[in-house]
């Protein structure tokens, strides 16, 4: 029986430090996973910054895309989950109640009673293994999980969460569909995962922005169904994309850049009239100066994207298992345990798109 887990634990902004945990004794209602692998999120390395983390948070182990093999599961839980030891699983960030209105109806992300969230619940929640940037985590009994094949690489796999925002923030939230125009401001991970989700759906034109040292992201955009890319550095957006449209404007914008301020008036400017904005990059708090009277008068409906649902996680698992896009190509890098921090500057000052610890 395992006793003890190594453990990437934030003590602070910008301070990670390895750590070994105990493991949890088991009992009928929740479960041990084994990882094997992390996905490094936007967030999370505005987290290792200090931007978006609470002080109260403090330490903590991060990482909410973990992905791994049933080491451990109680009767109940295997049953209520469809899970034996030994099966693949994806993770969802989000540790809902499952038994409010919200929950009960589907609403889950909303629910008000959830029990926290991987990748952001503090050491001192017992029992401490809450992220995914460890050999081994705790499953509550309230987690989502879904299985996913065991031949698919880990570090493709591990793509379920990216993608599942690329297909909740496009197609669920965007409502983009069979020829529309979609606008994507920034070419991160999530920014070419909502391409492929776009293009599944059927878009009928696809632009994605980036500045100049995001070259080979916009590359990969284009790779994976982009038909225009922009340099912002090089061209005004609200110029190229009422060029590249007629006039006509993007149907859906995806607003996705962290922490700038530029973007979001660009997507307001972007979108048609009755189009739809969705908002997905976080500002730390920041305060931006809105026209309002642009939206009134655009008749613009504004989504703001929290988190990704079963539903998204499910098509995103699909899409990966169909083998249709060349994942791998996004994949830049696997760190070990270890260099996590490595991991987390390579996504946030480096040039990796994708990045997972293994």
């Amino acid at each position: 029986m395992t006793t003890t887990s190594r453990a990437a634990v934030q003590t602070g902004p910008e301070a990670l430090e390895l750590r070994t945990l105990p493991v949890p004794r088991i009992g009928p209602e929740d479960g041990l996973l084994r990882l094997e692998a992390c996905g490094v999120c936007g967030s999370d390395v505005e987290i290792f910054r200090g931007h978006l983390a609470r002080p109260d948070m403090y330490p903590f182990i991060p990482g909410h895309e973990p992905l791994g093999v049933i080491e451990e599961v109680g009767d109940r839980a295997a049953e209520r989950w469809g899970v034996e030891p030994g099966d693949r699983v994806a993770v969802e960030v989000l540790r809902p109640c499952r038994s409010c209105d919200h929950c009960l109806t589907g609403r889950y992300m909303s629910c008000p009673n959830r029990h926290g969230a991987y990748g952001v619940t503090p050491l001192s929640v017992e029992p401490g293994l809450w992220g995914g940037f460890a050999d081994y985590m705790y499953l509550h009994p309230t987690s989502v999980l879904h299985k996913m094949r065991p031949d698919i690489p880990a570090e493709i796999a591990v793509m379920f969460n990216p993608l599942g925002a690329g297909v909740r923030w496009a197609v669920h939230l965007g409502g983009v569909g069979l020829g529309d125009t979609l606008l994507v401001l920034g070419p991160g991970q999530r920014g070419l995962t909502s391409v492929i989700a776009a293009r599944t759906a059927g878009a009928g034109k696809i632009i994605v922005t980036g500045l100049t040292r995001d070259e080979h992201k916009l590359a990969l955009a284009r790779e994976f169904g982009a038909d225009h890319t922009i340099n912002v550095e090089e061209e005004d957006v609200v110029e190229r994309v009422t060029e590249l449209t007629g006039g006509a404007m993007a149907d859906v914008v995806l607003e996705l850049t962290p922490m700038a301020e530029q973007p979001v008036r660009d997507a307001i400017e972007c979108v048609r009239h009755g189009g739809r904005v969705v908002l997905a990059g976080l500002k730390g708090g920041r305060e931006i100066p809105l026209v309002t009277d642009r939206l009134i008068n655009k008749g613009v409906t504004v989504a703001g994207a929290f988190s990704v649902g079963a539903e998204a996680y499910l098509e995103a698992i699909r899409i990966i298992e169909s083998g249709r896009f060349p994942l791998e190509r996004m994949h830049s890098g696997k760190f070990e345990l270890a260099d996590t921090e490595a991991a987390i500057r390579d996504l946030g000052d480096g040039d990796g798109v994708h990045v997972c610890v293994c």
